[in-house]
């Protein structure tokens, strides 16, 4: 598989909901309990650019099956240079080696975006993005233990970061 992303467009969104809700029911990925709304994520689509916190869209067959986004973290000046990122699959784009490629992709884009330092926040129970953010060398570097209620079971949240070889 050949990986082709672009910025996504506002004509994106629904299909970018779409995957996301899509991982509402496993409980493994995100702490929403049902699904969002088009409308519900427009402010969060406009808080991205291409220039320093893009939102790519991979496409196969005309159709998006993922996307990827660069989020500021704590969203203060100083922490400029930090940004999270998130992945997200189309349920059949799943265990196929896409979100490998989109983050080997973050990670040579965040240079270029004046990103020093790259956290993903991950559930300690989502055994195949740990595995992921652990395979580029990302490091736990904080945990939030039983932060999160899924279906009444608590569940911890991990941060995981990668601080790039080309800041100094």
């Amino acid at each position: 598989m050949s990986l082709k992303y672009r910025d996504a467009t506002l004509d994106d969104l629904p299909a970018i909901v779409a995957i996301y809700n899509s991982t509402v029911p496993s409980r493994q990925v995100t702490a929403d309990l049902e699904p969002v709304s088009v409308e519900s994520r427009e402010a969060w689509f406009h808080a991205h650019g291409p220039k320093t916190r893009p939102l790519w869209v991979v496409e196969e067959g005309g159709r998006v099956i993922a996307w990827l986004s660069f989020s500021d973290f704590y969203g203060r000046p100083a922490y400029s240079r930090t940004a999270e990122v998130s992945i997200y699959l189309d349920v059949a784009a799943r265990g196929k080696g896409l979100g490998k490629m989109l983050l080997a992709a973050a990670l040579e884009a965040a240079p270029g975006l004046q990103i020093d330092s790259v956290l993903g926040f991950v559930f300690g129970h989502n055994e195949p993005s740990l595995r992921l953010f652990h395979s580029f060398g990302f490091t736990d570097w904080g945990a939030l233990p039983r932060v999160a209620v899924l279906d009444g079971v608590e569940r911890d949240l991990v941060i995981l970061g990668l601080r790039l070889d080309s800041a100094a």
